[in-house]
């Protein structure tokens, strides 16, 4: 009975295809659109950041420049000053890094989301029983997948388009 059953599958087509995700992820529209978001988003912080970096440079040179006539009291504050600047924009530096960091990795989940969804519908619709994604030294065209997947986040990204 065993070696009939294992007959049997040994008969049965089995499908295999195979997704390079890498691509997948950077050629998808919504890569694009996430990566835009977090841009728009994280601008202003950015901006911040620069014009701090702005000032301080500006209190370094004042100082480089005028600390040999400036009074002790003086020179003392503005050393402080730039000292404070210096803490404040190591802060906002470190705070924008593991925030930008947070919500890529926040928008990179959702992607992989968007990207494994696609795969598994385009496995399901199109009968297959096996779909590889990493680890894979060849694969031919015929069982590559990676360009219907392409296609069909770029038809959500569409649809999503003309929904707003």
């Amino acid at each position: 009975m065993l070696v009939l059953m294992a007959s049997g599958v040994a008969h049965a087509e089995v499908r295999i295809g195979y997704v390079h995700t890498k691509r997948v992820v950077e050629k998808a529209p919504q890569a694009v659109a996430a990566s835009n978001k977090l841009q728009s988003e994280f601008a202003s912080r950015e901006a911040g950041i620069v014009a701090q970096q702005k000032e301080l440079k500006k209190q370094e040179e004042q100082l480089q420049r005028d600390g040999a006539i400036m009074s002790e009291e003086a020179r003392r504050k503005l050393e402080r000053d730039i000292l404070g600047l210096q803490r404040d924009i190591k802060r906002s530096r470190e705070e924008f890094t593991q925030d930008l960091n947070i919500r890529r990795n926040e928008e990179f989940a959702k992607l992989q989301r968007e990207v494994a969804a696609a795969i598994v519908a385009i496995a399901k619709e199109e009968h297959f029983d096996l779909i590889l994604e990493s680890g894979v030294v060849f694969a031919s065209e015929q069982v590559d997948l990676t360009g219907k997947v392409i296609e069909r986040l770029k038809k959500q990204a569409s649809s999503a388009q003309d929904a707003k």
